[in-house]
């Protein structure tokens, strides 16, 4: 339960960096741009998976090794 906790975690993470990266540069990557919802959010819904992974992270951390 552990590692599966710690990869939702990076996949969060990888994403949220990956939706920031995108506003602030204009690459066209990641999940967050790709969902038609969040028009007009992107940077809220990339700071909201940076704060899932790091959530992820310490509720992994509090698990017991297995």
């Amino acid at each position: 339960m552990k590692q599966f906790l710690e990869i939702l975690g990076v996949i969060a993470l990888a994403q949220g960096v990956a939706g920031l990266v995108n506003e602030f540069t204009d690459w066209d990557w990641g999940l967050v741009q790709g969902l038609d919802f969040l028009d007009g959010f992107e940077i809220y819904a990339s700071v909201a998976l940076l704060v899932l992974a790091f959530a992820l992270f310490a509720a992994a951390e509090s698990r017991k090794p297995g």
